[in-house]
């Protein structure tokens, strides 16, 4: 238990040096390229240029790719890379708290993107939420892709996409450079109200006649935020007429304070035009601490009076009488590192180039979480969910009164916490052979080798005070003396208490203390395994280029194989710890082992209309295997806790050792025109027919562990009260299709107005899904756009950008808010940049983030509409200035 560091209560103070990093000199690449060398990576120091290079990348790809180059990111108002990527066609980004996090790729989750650095995997630091955008700064890349279809020499992994982070090269700069650069940044509904810093600075330089380069770039972030959720957790159902009745509404108000650093390291060696090794060290680390005060409103059936008549299927009104209200303070410290270390491999020898790739990475996270759960009862409340907008819940008593809280309580408990290990490792090892021909049309062919071996490991330990007892009422703090209030909930929007008291956790602590026991850690193996994966693959692919009609043709085709052999590793569990209800004993393990082999055919068609004009073509084979998240997982496991009605509430995941991989066929169509420089207007038609999607769903099987099981309402319950949330997963046998298209059109405006450097970015996708029983596509909007309005010269530029998202569906994998139902409202964001270039080495930018100030909203699903959530999330804004030497 030394790695699982406990959390340490009490805020940080921001210094007032902090204002002095919007002082700090900044960042702004820049750099000549000699005409006659290739492969040499371009930061712009445009807008416009940067629109121009990212159109030369898709117009020059044999693959359906989309890009954004270092200007595009660093200069755009971004917090972090997903919310930067957000304006490519086809991209959505996803909010996890209030904080732009992951990304879905035409229509598919996130789950279904596969994310690389340089073209090999970045380990998420915690593998069960997927990989997390949202801790990675933008100073990282160099250039960002987003590939729609896949060619047979990559990696296998990614069904909507994969998208490839690349990082600079040093040789790829023609002189030494230092760049630094600072900023600060402030947020609405900041828990400190502080001016929160980030600074960067960046080392390149080239030695020994150009032949050895050197690329340091070090980050450091602070993020003071806050996001509101006010949401209906679960609902009754009747069984009969399949009325719902709104059943445990919810507050939770979380406070964040966040350190994040970065490391980027590369040394070039280039010795001769024929052998080039590079050596690439990554490094991201992110340590959050949150302050999390919920009250948990915990309706019986009998204990509601429906007033009036359902609505669309919805009782909108309920008076509910002596309910029970649990007041939960939990502090949790999320420290999350992920590391990368890669040697890449190159050499020439008459038509033939040999390459080898050596890489390593590994994440690490470590989740640590204690709380005090006290519950009372209210006498009486009303809620009226008829108005979406203005929300009624008007409770009897006072929620920040402490005499709501007496010394005699249902619950009274500290502390009741767990601490969750996360890791994940994968060593790669890849050997790869390309033979320029000249035989007719084809021009080259290439083949390679693959092997990866991965591993994720989770384990949880559980700190529960029942372990040992309970305390006397008596010598646990009282409210009246050590309760604080939170206030202003939800920005004090709608009609409901904005203030309670809240438990001081610091006093529970001195009160175990003055108390003189120790509460127990122990193992929880029911909720640990880990996953070994082995993944060898082997791919042939050639390219070629010819005429059809007088018109060039250029692509390539090939064929992937790739097999996978996985092994789950579990705990065998017998009875209950005898000092704790919540953990079961180990007694044995073991392993449960699956093989699946994949070939994965793909062709890339270019066909060049005329020297402005493009037709695309291509078709794929992909696919996704199994995830592992927090309640979606090939292992079996099982957590439990005491519940504020007197029993247990046990959460079981089944597991399903045996998943086999999501696979799709996927076909592209596109049309593309690049009639002026960085002037280009693009459209591209899709389909991908999906087969094995994975169905999670709750159940309530017969028996369980021994008891008997049945529904009571809308839980799954045994003999003695004790409420089962059991999940099973499984592979849905049928089709699912999708299909859309994607517009996109830069546009400058030079020639249309009297004053020169406007323009206009925009894009517009439209996806249309199958009907489904089985599997369905969560996070998928039906519409996507976004617009940029810019206008830029030598000294000045502004931006304006409005990004929209129709409506989408999440389930319980994709948001905590979303166990029984969850459908997200539309959403438009807009986005503001001004910078002023002072000089050649100097610049500054203001930037705001959700100007509009939007909140998150919810309802229930497309029938009842239902109000299900709102969350407050509030503007950002942020000041940095620029230096480069």
């Amino acid at each position: 238990m030394n790695r699982l560091n406990q959390h340490q209560l009490g805020k940080k103070t921001v210094l007032a040096s902090i204002l002095a990093t919007l002082f700090v000199p900044a960042i702004s690449y820049a750099q000549d390229k000699p005409a006659e060398e290739e492969n040499v990576e371009v930061i712009q120091v445009s807008f416009r240029g940067s629109l121009a290079a990212a159109a030369d990348i898709k117009r020059q790809d044999t693959k359906v790719t989309d890009a954004i180059t270092t200007e595009d990111i660093g200069k755009f108002p971004s917090e972090n890379i997903a919310e930067a990527i957000q304006r490519i066609p086809g991209v959505q980004i996803s909010n996890v708290n209030g904080r732009g996090s992951t990304i879905s790729v035409r229509g598919l989750g996130s789950q279904y993107a596969r994310t690389t650095l340089n073209g090999q995997t970045m380990a998420s630091a915690d593998f069960t939420s997927g990989f997390r955008f949202d801790i990675i700064q933008t100073e990282l890349a160099s250039v960002i892709e987003v590939i729609k279809s896949p060619t047979a020499d990559m990696d296998a992994g990614g069904l909507s996409g994969t998208i490839n982070i690349d990082t600079a090269s040093p040789l790829s700069f023609s002189e030494r450079k230092i760049l630094l650069s600072g900023k600060g940044q402030y947020s609405e509904f900041s828990p400190t109200d502080d001016i929160t810093p980030k600074a960067n600075a960046t080392y390149i330089d080239q030695f020994a006649n150009d032949t050895v380069g050197v690329l340091l770039n070090f980050g450091y972030q602070e993020l003071d935020d806050r996001v509101d959720n006010f949401w209906m957790d679960r609902w009754f159902v009747d069984s009969d007429t399949d009325e719902v009745t709104p059943r445990r509404p919810r507050y939770r108000r979380i406070d964040r304070e966040t350190e994040r650093e970065l490391f980027n390291g590369t040394v070039q060696w280039k010795p001769t035009s024929a052998f080039e090794a590079k050596l690439t060290t990554v490094y991201a680390g992110d340590d959050t601490k949150q302050d999390l005060n919920q009250q948990v409103f915990l309706f019986n059936a009998n204990q509601i009076t429906r007033l009036g008549d359902a609505v669309n299927g919805v009782y909108n009104s309920i008076q509910i009488d002596n309910f029970t209200t649990e007041n939960n303070r939990q502090l949790e410290d999320k420290d999350a590192t992920s590391e990368a270390y890669t040697l890449e491999l190159e050499y020439d020898w008459q038509d033939w180039n040999f390459s080898s790739v050596l890489h390593h990475t590994a994440g690490e996270a470590v989740h640590n979480e204690e709380a005090a759960i006290l519950a009372t009862v209210i006498s009486r409340a009303n809620l009226d969910i008829t108005d979406p907008s203005n929300i009624s819940f008007n409770i009897a008593d006072n929620l920040a009164d402490p005499a709501l809280y007496p010394t005699v309580m249902p619950r009274n408990e500290y502390p009741n916490g767990a601490s969750r290990l996360t890791e994940s490792d994968e060593t790669a090892v890849q050997f790869d052979a390309e033979r320029g021909l000249e035989w007719g049309w084809l021009t080259s062919v290439a083949a390679g080798v693959k092997y990866r071996n991965e591993t994720m490991e989770r384990e949880v330990y559980r700190t529960d005070r029942a372990a040992i007892g309970d305390a006397d009422p008596a010598d646990l703090p009282s409210m009246a003396e050590y309760g604080y209030i939170v206030s202003d909930f939800l920005d004090n929007k709608m009609d409901i208490q904005h203030s309670w008291i809240a438990p001081n956790i610091m006093a529970y602590r001195d009160a175990l203390t003055a108390e003189g026991v120790t509460v127990p850690t122990l193992f929880a193996a029911q909720s640990s395994y880990s996953v070994d994966q082995t993944i060898s693959s082997a791919y042939l692919m050639t390219d070629f280029e010819t005429e059809v009609g007088g018109l060039p043709l250029r692509g390539n085709f090939g064929g992937r194989y790739e097999r996978t052999e996985r092994d789950i590793n579990t705990y065998i569990t017998g009875d209950t710890h005898p000092d704790n209800e919540e953990i079961k004993l180990a007694i044995g393990e073991t392993t449960q082992s699956f093989n699946y082999d994949n070939f994965l055919p793909s062709a890339n068609l270019v066909l060049e209309l005329n020297d402005d004009m493009q037709v695309r073509l291509a078709a794929a084979k992909v696919l996704v295997r199994p995830m592992l998240t927090s309640n979606t997982q090939l292992a079996a496991s099982e957590t439990s806790a005491a519940n504020s009605f007197g029993t247990r509430t046990y959460t079981v995941n089944l597991g399903q050792p045996e998943l086999a991989a999501l696979t799709a066929n996927q076909l592209d169509l596109g049309w593309e025109w690049y009639y002026s420089e960085g002037d280009s207007l693009t459209l591209n038609l899709f389909q991908k027919d999906i087969k094995n999607g994975t169905v999670s769903e709750l159940v309530c099987p017969e028996q369980y562990n021994g008891a008997t099981l049945s529904m009571s309402g809308s839980d799954c319950v045994d003999s003695a009260g004790n409420i089962y949330d059991i999940t099973a997963i499984y592979n849905d046998s049928s089709e699912l299709t999708v299909k859309g298209y994607e517009v996109g059109w830069n546009l400058g405006l030079d020639n249309w107005l009297p004053v020169p450097g406007f323009g206009l970015s925009s894009n517009y996708t439209r996806i249309l899904v199958d009907e489904s029983e089985g599997f369905t596509l969560t996070n998928s909007s039906e519409q996507t756009w976004n617009i940029t309005g810019y206008w830029e010269n030598e000294d000045y530029s502004a931006r304006v950008s409005l990004n929209h998202r129709s409506p989408y569906v999440q389930d319980s994998t994709d948001a905590f808010f979303a166990r029984e139902g969850r459908t997200v409202e539309g959403r438009n964001q807009i986005d503001v940049l001004l910078g002023w270039n002072i000089s050649e080495q100097w610049s500054v930018r203001f930037g705001a983030l959700n100007l509009n100030g939007k909140d998150e909203e919810a309802y229930r699903d497309e029938l009842t509409r239902a109000w299900q959530t709102t969350s407050v999330i509030g503007r950002s804004y942020y000041l940095g200035a620029n230096f480069s030497l």
